[in-house]
């Protein structure tokens, strides 16, 4: 919106930015859980073997849990606690991956596709560099673009805080997504 500074009423002027129209927006997302006995690690809707898994109520993907934050966050939507509350017992358990699938609906509904995925997951142990390719296509699909435009990065925290300590496994993503007609 713009206003005419000469006039002494504020008299807004509509733009293409208007109701939040904006072509492309940009959404940030962060999660972490803790690592426990008895749980699978799965991120990117990858089951990697390891001693221990996340903590959560559903299968606790803390990558995909952090992709669904930043596109919810674009649009404005809220966050994944929000749209699926871990005292609902139909997400016990359930596929971060079809979790990602209902807010892809709505990211479609609002008149959005992904433009592209960038996302680091930071933990200790185990290597992760031989999953990523597998997290890449998984995401790829239920985003629906293309693997080009999903990034999946791995890092460490150089035995540094409860990354480093092996308590737990975060992650991170940003987001752009881009209007249908685009």
């Amino acid at each position: 919106m713009t206003a005419d500074r000469g006039s002494s009423n504020f008299e807004p002027r509509t733009s293409n930015f208007e109701n939040g129209g904006l072509n492309i927006k940009v959404g940030i997302g962060y999660d972490v859980h803790a690592l426990v006995e008895k749980r699978s690690l799965i991120l990117g809707g990858v089951e990697i073997p390891h001693e221990r898994g996340l903590l959560g109520h559903s299968d606790a993907d803390v990558l995909t849990h952090a992709i669904m934050d930043a596109l919810l966050g674009a649009l404005s939507l809220g966050d994944i606690g929000g749209h699926f509350p871990d005292h609902d017992s139909r997400y016990r358990g359930i596929s971060s991956l079809t979790l990602l699938g209902h807010v892809m609906g709505l990211v479609k509904s609002q008149g959005y596709r992904v433009g592209n995925l960038d996302s680091i997951i930071m933990a200790e142990r185990p290597k992760l560099a031989p999953y990523i390719s597998k997290m890449r296509f998984n995401l790829s699909q239920v985003l629906n673009v293309e693997e080009a435009c999903v990034s999946v990065k791995a890092t460490t925290t150089e035995r540094l805080g409860f990354v480093g300590r092996e308590e737990g496994i975060g992650a991170q993503a940003i987001v752009s997504l881009k209007r249908l007609e685009d």
